[in-house]
């Protein structure tokens, strides 16, 4: 019996293996095909790296400090997934509101880069407390009139019903940057990029062939500082497991007393704080905002969540730092106008090999 089974076990195994094999030998040839044209130039990048490996360095920083925010929102994505199954596709709008309500509460304020230091750090928190309740109950709104009344229809109407928020925002977006005589900071019109205050401080901690500030560390630290305090709220408190037992089953959480629907609600408030966060850091990092950076940001904030383990937080977490690495390291050494296809080149190639992202389908982590 043990002999007739062996084949059984391993047929699979062996055939998916070779098929493995086949796709890696393809994707190695179409890269050595067509990578030139996108700028890959193995022979040249080396040459690049040895003659100056500082700036492969200075790069390195600059993908981990983009990738922080990256990561910050790819959460967003990733809980209301983990939770519900559904790809919210307005999340990346809702944070584009934030950046907008982050320059609006500093803008009101009057604090720009002349204030004095206890105003400015009075008005980034500010900033950050109103921008996270703002764009945190906005996001437990669209949950309640958008997706909890489609919750047992066919999984496309919700789909389709996020779009169509994802649609309402950027126009609500569109509105808020027109409002320049109420708002003066909102610039000469209502597309057109608005500036964010610089506010954070750029002495350098690092000077020379390598620049880092302290804008750059504050932004990692505090990016940190959330995913972190985010994971020990899911993984060690009451409602962090009620939200672990919801997202693994529904109906067995109702049954032991959990109230799913305040639960999901939650989910999707802290989803939308953390877009919120991730915006004000955005707009004090990057220093501008404008209505469509919510497709920009966030298709790459989605890509991080596929690329980890859409469901998964520390898979989150760790897609937008590579995201942001890979970007970063695309822009200088590949080619700027090929970084998009670069990472869903590398995202892709990722899917085939491990179809649930690099750490997989993490069902005990989902939130």
């Amino acid at each position: 019996m043990a002999s007739t089974s062996t084949p059984v076990r391993t047929g699979p195994r062996l055939s998916r293996r070779w098929r493995n094999i086949i796709l890696a030998l393809v994707a190695l040839y179409l890269l050595l095909l067509l990578g030139p044209v996108a700028g890959f130039q193995p022979e040249r990048i080396l040459r690049e790296i040895a003659q100056n490996p500082a700036l492969l360095i200075q790069q390195i920083l600059v993908g981990l400090a983009n990738g922080s925010i990256i990561a910050i929102i790819a959460l967003g994505y990733t809980m209301v997934y983990g939770i519900i199954e559904l790809i919210n596709f307005a999340h990346a709008d809702v944070f584009m509101l934030g950046t907008f309500m982050g320059l609006t509460i500093l803008g009101l304020m009057g604090i720009s880069g002349q204030s004095s230091p206890g105003a400015i750090l009075v008005g980034i928190l500010v900033a950050f407390l109103v921008t996270m309740l703002f764009t945190g109950g906005l996001n437990t709104l669209i949950e309640r009139f958008a997706y909890r009344p489609l919750r047992s229809a066919p999984r496309l109407a919700p789909l389709i019903s996020a779009i169509g928020v994802s649609f309402m925002l950027v126009n609500i977006g569109l509105f808020w940057g027109g409002l320049r005589s109420i708002f003066p900071f909102m610039g000469q019109s209502a597309a057109s990029p608005k500036n964010f205050p610089d506010l954070l401080p750029k002495t350098p901690i690092l000077e020379g062939a390598i620049t880092f500030t302290w804008k750059d560390l504050l932004v990692i630290v505090i990016s940190l500082a959330l995913m972190i305090a985010l994971r020990l709220f899911v993984q060690y408190t009451k409602t962090g497991k009620a939200m672990r037992a919801v997202a693994q089953n529904r109906s067995a959480a109702k049954i032991v007393g959990i109230h799913v629907d305040r639960i999901i609600a939650l989910t999707f408030f802290i989803g939308g704080a953390l877009a919120g966060a991730g915006a004000v850091i955005f707009g004090l990092y990057n220093n501008t905002t404008v209505f469509t950076v919510g497709f920009t940001v966030g298709l790459r904030s989605f890509t991080a969540a596929v690329f980890g383990g859409i469901g998964n937080i520390t898979g989150a977490m760790l897609g937008g730092f590579l995201i942001g690495l890979l970007g970063a390291l695309s822009d200088q050494y590949l080619s700027s106008r090929w970084t998009n296809a670069w990472v869903f080149a590398v995202l892709v190639a990722i899917l085939v090999f491990r179809p649930n992202g690099l750490l997989g389908e993490s069902v005990g982590e989902k939130a």
